[in-house]
This record gives structure tokens, C-alpha cells and sequence, in this order.
């Protein structure tokens, strides 16, 4: 179900993308999630192919293109199970702060690199004690002279292994900031940063070819120049950027829905049981049914999201709801699809068995469904309580 083929350029892009996936990427899954990492050679020839960060301008390196081929893009990856490769972390999420937030020179600095594959970023707000509770984030910057000196720890960082480059949300002790208020973001990166961060690569339940990491920053130096916006402001970016990332677990949350509904189709229409393919028993093609439906109103909803997104409008309140409803559809989906297959659905060698352990976390993703449902609350001009 393609969204966004309204051009002959997003047509070829598409066609591009997956032929390059199918030949480079797809190949390589057993062995990536294997060795719990995609090698940093597959993200260069992402870039010199130029699908990573097309939305840049021409000037950092990108295509100038808008956000539909982010949603290409992040559709194309799970469909060839190539999902591995964390490309809609590094590119719409940590590359656009630095895009937005970051100073001139070191734009000009990183982005050609994150464009070419050369640079690979993670976003760092987690912590072992503060997850959804941004307040309590404890990791802390220090002003030395032209330097910030970074101590802290974060964890749950997607690509934080191959990371070149991480945005670090931490407090910044200042006299000019109100130490309540006292967010800030800092873009680390370089080799004199990088010895200063010790880096424990974490095991999951699903999604083992990319990279989810512990990281540790021992009085990490940071220049006083990769201070992203200004030291208080950390709070004010994030809730700026997480209608876009919000936006891309949307979008990966229905490309998993709808190849969960893709397996669990085909198998029903090959399986027999009591004569009979099974997706033939009344209730199994039922269930197909209402899996189909639940998907197509994903679909629907995600598109409107997506072209709200690209007008510049205010989507706070409907990726909200999209992120909450949309990821848990896709867990719904998944379920059922691997209860169509049986006991094959619980084989690690099936398509669905590694569907069904990736999808588990979406609804945790970038806000759980409970933090989504006090972001609607709140847009509703309710005040619920915790």
C-alpha cells in the first residue's frame, strides 16, 4: 500500500531504493543480526547512492526534497528486512537537530557527512532513571573556558555503537539559567569527544541487527560551538522535533502492520487443514478480514499525518494519536498473524517470528501509548493527573 508515488521522481526514488536494498542490504540480514551490527560500509553506500538525508539542502549534501521520501524510505527498509540499519534515527531524527539547531559552521562541518554515510548520529535523552520523565535526567555540562565538560549516562540509544556524532540532552550548570529550566543540547562529536565515551552495547528481544547501546561520558570534552540553539532551550527543541520523530515510528509502525498482514495472508492461502487452505475457515478469514481493515485505516490515517507534516501545520495532537494507535494496530496484527501460522509462527526461520519480536517495542518507542494518550488529554484541555 505505497503512500506518497504522487511523482515520477518519488516513483524512480522508490524503485531505486528497493533494488539497492534487495542487492546490498537484504542479503546481509542474517549475518548483521548475528554480529548485532550493521557495518558502517553499508551506510557509505546508502549514502554515495544518495538515500540518506535527502531532505538536506543541496549545500550540506542532501537533494532538497521534503519529508515523503523519509516515509519512502523508512517503508523500502522494513519491506526488504532491512530495518537493521537505524537510517530514520540517524537522518530525521539527530541529523535534523543539528540541521535546526546547530551552529552554521558546524552544519557545514557535519551534515555533508551524515548525507554521504561518513557520519552516523544517535539522539541521547534516556537514562536509566529517566525515561519518560524528562525532569529527572541527571547527566550534566559544566563550562570550561571554550569547552562544556560532559558527565552522565544514557541508555537505550539507538546506534549508539556506530554513532560518529550523538545529541546529548543534559543539564548545564549556568548562573544565566534558571536551574529548573536548565536543559541543554549538545552535539558531541570528534575524536578528542569520542575517547570519552565508553559505549555497552545492549542485548533485546527483537530488532538484534541494530545497534541499541549504553553510553558512558567521562568528562567528555564538548566546544563551546556544537552548543545546539541555546543552554536552556534543550526542553523547548525536543518538544519541537518529537512530532517528527514521532512521525517516523508511525511510519515504521504501519510498514510492520502491513507486512505481518502480507505473511499472514499468503500462509493462509498455502496452509492446509481438514482439506481446505485454512484462510478458507470462516473464522481465520475473518480475522484476516478485520487485520486488513485495522491496516487500511493505519494507512489512511498516516497519510494525513504525513501531508499536515509537510504543509508546516501543527500535527502535535494526530501523531499523538497515530503513534498511540498505530503501533499498538500493529501489535494486534502481529498477534494474530502469528497465531495463523501455528506452531511455524513461533519458528525463528519464519518471516513472522522476527516481525512479531521487532514490533513489540513501537508502542514504547518515543513515548509509550500512555505518555501519547496525556499528550490527547492535555491538547483536549484536560489536566490528567499522575
Amino acid at each position: 500500500m505505497p503512500l506518497f508515488e504522487d511523482t515520477q521522481e518519488e516513483r524512480d526514488f522508490r524503485l531505486a531504493l528497493r533494488k539497492f536494498i534487495a542487492r546490498e542490504l537484504t542479503p546481509h540480514r542474517e549475518e548483521w543480526e548475528k554480529n548485532r551490527l550493521v557495518p558502517k560500509e553499508a551506510w557509505k553506500k546508502m549514502g554515495k547512492q544518495g538515500f540518506l538525508c535527502a531532505w538536506l539542502p543541496e549545500e550540506y549534501g542532501g537533494a532538497g526534497v521534503d519529508f515523503r521520501y523519509s516515509v519512502i524510505v523508512g517503508q523500502e527498509l522494513l519491506r526488504g528486512d532491512a530495518m537493521g540499519i537505524g537510517v530514520p534515527n540517524h537522518q530525521d531524527v539527530a541529523t535534523h537537530y543539528v540541521y535546526r539547531y546547530g551552529s552554521e559552521e558546524l552544519k557545514k562541518r557535519l551534515l555533508p557527512k551524515c548525507a554521504s554515510g561518513d557520519a552516523i548520529g544517535c539522539i541521547c535523552m534516556t537514562e536509566p532513571n529517566a525515561g519518560s520523565d524528562v525532569a529527572a535526567i541527571k547527566t550534566k555540562a559544566v563550562r570550561q573556558g571554550d569547552h562544556y565538560i560532559l558527565n552522565g549516562q544514557k541508555t537505550f540509544i539507538t546506534n549508539g555503537t556506530n554513532a560518529d556524532f550523538m545529541v546529548v540532552m543534559c543539564r548545564v550548570e549556568s548562573p544565566d539559567v534558571d536551574p529548573k529550566k536548565n536543559y541543554t543540547l549538545l552535539c558531541v562529536e570528534g575524536e578528542e569527544a569520542l575517547k570519552h565515551v565508553q559505549r555497552r552495547q545492549l542485548e533485546k528481544m527483537g530488532r538484534h541487527a541494530t545497534d541499541t547501546t549504553e553510553l558512558f561520558f567521562d568528562d567528555c570534552p564538548v566546544p563551546v560551538g556544537n552548543l545546539l540553539a541555546q543552554e536552556g532551550q534543550g526542553f523547548k527543541c525536543t518538544m519541537e522535533e518529537l512530532g517528527r520523530e514521532r512521525l517516523e515510528l508511525c511510519i515504521k509502525s504501519q510498514a510492520y502492520a502491513e507486512e505481518c498482514l502480507k505473511e499472514a495472508l499468503n500462509y493462509a492461502k498455502v496452509r492446509e487443514a481438514f482439506g481446505k487452505p485454512i484462510g478458507n475457515i470462516e473464522y481465520v478469514s475473518f480475522m484476516l478480514a478485520e487485520m486488513a481493515t485495522e491496516v487500511e485505516i493505519g494507512n489512511a490515517f498516516l497519510h494525513v499525518c504525513v501531508e499536515e507534516f509537510v504543509r508546516g501545520e501543527d500535527i502535535t495532537m494526530k501523531v499523538s494519536m497515530a503513534k498511540a494507535w498505530i503501533a499498538e494496530m500493529a501489535n494486534r496484527v502481529a498477534y494474530k498473524a502469528v497465531q495463523i501460522h501455528g506452531g511455524y509462527g513461533y519458528m525463528a526461520e519464519y518471516r513472522i517470528c522476527r516481525l512479531y519480536q521487532d514490533v513489540r517495542v513501537m508502542p514504547i518507542f518515543g513515548g509509550t501509548t500512555e505518555i501519547m494518550n496525556v499528550v490527547i488529554a492535555r491538547q483536549l484541555g484536560l489536566k490528567p493527573l499522575f
